[in-house]
């Protein structure tokens, strides 16, 4: 009997870590949408799908002098043990891996303390809607933050073309 309850308990608690894993994703639902970074040039900003099948998916673009100079694309999903992964796949970069640090109902925070820069990535969605996104660390001994305000902005405008001189 000792043994059956055992099982039992085991078996809820899987159960329950499936779930929250789950949760976990759907709880950064706030990101999903585009955004338009508003200290850049147009068409620099990141795009988020919602929530959906235990994953969200996200790319980011910096547009400089009317070029793509930058781009990203970016996972997010439960790892096996059920930790959120932010799984990033920079242009020009080695891919790396974030596991979570912090969430909160408006923020995430993602840590690699291995990797070499960034080894935190973080989001929060301000109180007027706008959303701050950073990448901090350790960068040649000294520790560096790079922020990236951003507006929610609409999936469907097209950037205007660069003007020409």
């Amino acid at each position: 009997m000792i043994e059956y309850r055992a099982a039992w308990v085991l078996c809820a608690s899987m159960a329950g870590a499936s779930a929250l894993a789950a949760d976990s994703v759907d709880s950064l639902a706030w990101l999903a949408g585009c955004w338009a970074h508003t200290d850049a040039d147009v068409g620099s900003g990141e795009q988020w799908t919602a929530p959906a099948g235990g994953t969200m998916l996200g790319v980011s673009r910096t547009v400089r002098d009317g070029r793509t100079v930058e781009y990203e694309f970016v996972v997010i999903r439960p790892a096996a043990d059920g930790a959120l992964v932010y799984h990033a796949h920079p242009s020009g970069q080695a891919s790396a891996e974030f596991r979570l640090l912090r969430l909160l109902e408006r923020e995430v925070v993602f840590e690699n303390a291995t990797h070499d820069f960034p080894q935190r990535v973080g989001y929060r969605l301000g109180d007027d809607g706008t959303l701050m996104a950073w990448i901090e660390g350790t960068r040649g001994g000294a520790v560096k933050r790079i922020a990236f305000p951003m507006r929610r902005a609409s999936c469907d405008a097209k950037a205007p073309a660069a003007s020409s001189p």
